[in-house]
């Protein structure tokens, strides 16, 4: 994952997933993510998905948390900020 700095990142939680309406064959999709926090470790986001050309939301998942892990493969500090992450331009829906 790119704003870890790294690509050796696991999911260690996704609560729980809202399927709000339907998407069908042929529709293009959107998929947004909205920063929440950033811990020593992890970085949590927001994700909705909608339709492009309606913008009706099809799905949202209110709290995804990935963590860096390191080469022993245990849990590593990334030195990111909230600052950070939010200069970086991660909002959903550009």
């Amino acid at each position: 994952m790119s704003k870890l700095n790294t690509q050796r990142v696991v999911t260690k939680y996704i609560s729980e997933i809202d399927f709000v309406s339907s998407a069908t064959q042929g529709d293009i999709i959107q998929i947004g993510l909205e920063f929440i926090k950033v811990g020593r470790t992890s970085i949590t986001f927001a994700c909705e998905v909608r339709n492009y050309l309606s913008q009706k939301t099809i799905i949202k998942v209110d709290k995804i948390v990935f963590v860096r892990i390191g080469d022993d493969g245990r849990p590593s500090a990334h030195g990111l900020t909230d600052e950070d992450i939010i200069n970086s331009s991660v909002n959903q829906f550009n």
